[in-house]
């Protein structure tokens, strides 16, 4: 299949490399030529615009930072919806707001197209190993087609309703995201503290009702003072910020949420590590390495 994809960061690079090694053809713009070079090397083929990428392709897949960078893929003489064919399907897998993600469906539908928001959960290590997890909301029949194509760069996707439901679940997914890093945090400083041998402790950990996905994956990063982005910590305050906004419209309050967003926050304002993985946390309290 032909499969356009904007976005060429850790997350969709890691992407468009297993699509390739599926024998689809991609189509790919970024905002930087120069960072999308290791999947041109791999036998992508660029193009200048969204526009482009609709135009000469079956299915679009965006997957870049903000909402205002979505909202600039799709819409203008250049992005997506100018190009897009009635009967296309266009997929958002870039972490948004569920707003954007209803009147990106809602505009697709005067285009003839299906919007899907399609957010992940995995990591750089997901997206690399084709082991993504994908929350998905929009139209079932859409979801329905693109499905084979989540299945060869994920472990598990789930339709959990109309458009917006894929994001919803997202910002599920990032509160328990955050809570689990503050924990690891704390539970390393505390072993190291104590005087315990922090690997040894993670190793015990991980075998008992403590385990996690981020001390497993982000646990040994930390004792090898690796700090390089799985996920940057700009784009978790994106998140949390989201997150805290949407829980406002609900009615509830998420005080551990408010905490993590804080603490990241500063990490980034007051530590200037808002390039860094999500694991550089800990670097409020202690250097591992």
């Amino acid at each position: 299949m032909k499969i356009g994809f904007i976005g060429t960061g850790v997350m969709g690079t890691g992407i468009i490399l297993n699509l390739l090694k599926k024998g689809h053809t991609l189509v790919i713009n970024n905002r930087t030529k120069a960072h999308a070079q290791t999947v041109l090397d791999a036998g992508a083929t660029w193009v200048d615009t969204a526009k482009e990428v609709a135009e000469q392709t079956d299915i679009a897949i965006t997957m870049v930072g903000y909402p205002a960078d979505v909202e600039a893929q799709y819409y203008g003489e250049q992005g997506l919806f100018a190009g897009a064919k009635p009967g296309q399907i266009l997929v958002d897998m870039t972490t948004s707001t569920p707003t954007l993600a209803e009147k990106l469906a809602a505009d697709g539908e005067s285009y003839g197209v299906s919007v899907l928001d399609a957010p992940v959960s995995g990591g750089d290590v997901g997206a690399k190993n084709g082991t993504l997890t994908i929350m998905v909301g929009g139209n079932e029949a859409a979801y329905s087609q693109v499905q084979p194509i989540f299945e060869q760069i994920s472990k598990a996707t789930h339709l959990f309703g109309a458009a917006g439901k894929g994001q919803h679940t997202k910002m599920a997914n990032q509160i328990m995201i955050a809570a689990t890093m503050l924990g690891l945090s704390e539970s390393f400083t505390y072993a190291k503290a104590a005087g315990l041998n922090v690997a040894d402790v993670m190793a015990t950990l991980s075998a008992g009702g403590a385990q996690n996905w981020s001390m497993d994956n982000y646990g040994p990063r930390i004792l090898a003072n690796d700090y390089a982005p799985g996920f940057y910590v700009k784009h978790i305050i994106k998140d949390l910020r989201i997150a805290l906004d949407e829980a406002e419209k609900l009615g509830v309050v998420l005080p551990a949420t408010e905490l993590a967003e804080t603490l990241y926050t500063k990490l980034a304002d007051q530590r200037g590590l808002g390039d860094a993985g999500t694991q550089a946390l800990i670097k409020l309290w202690h250097q591992f390495a």
